[in-house]
């Protein structure tokens, strides 16, 4: 069922362009993982493309930045939240520090994943200013 819900998404991504103005731009087209669940995060924005995707097993977390798509692995997580994510949780790789703060909310008509209304994605680097993005999206599992 959630496979359903995201494979329009996941088509959708991957013609979605860069976001004007920013760092972070889309990822293009992901799959369910292997195992486990992950969450696929969109731009809230004026601008919609797939800017990020989760993976709670390995605790990882894929963006574009500057152009480059990347793994960056989970440091430290906080809060409640559900299906191997907590409520709050940093990644880092390199010089790129990336904290995801995210709302998970089951829902009846979902089947193996959760609705995610809301959240914010927080990209630092060294020398360069800090980037904030509005984020919403879906969690699937296998």
């Amino acid at each position: 069922m959630i496979a359903a819900l995201i494979l329009p998404f996941l088509i959708q991504a991957t013609a979605a362009p860069a976001i004007t103005g920013l760092p972070l731009g889309a990822i293009g087209k992901q799959a369910l993982p292997a195992r486990g669940c992950a969450a696929y995060l969109w731009s809230a924005g004026a601008e919609n493309a797939l800017v990020a995707m989760a993976v709670a097993d390995p605790a990882q977390l894929r963006l574009a930045i500057d152009g480059t798509v990347a793994d960056y692995a989970r440091t430290s997580q906080s809060g409640g939240g559900g299906f191997g994510f907590a409520g709050v949780t940093e990644y880092r790789g390199g010089d790129v520090t990336a904290t995801l703060d995210m709302a998970i909310a089951p829902r009846a008509g979902l089947s193996n994943g959760a609705a995610v209304p809301e959240g914010t994605l927080r990209i630092d680097r060294p020398g360069k200013d800090g980037v904030v993005v509005p984020v919403a999206g879906l969690i699937g599992c296998v």
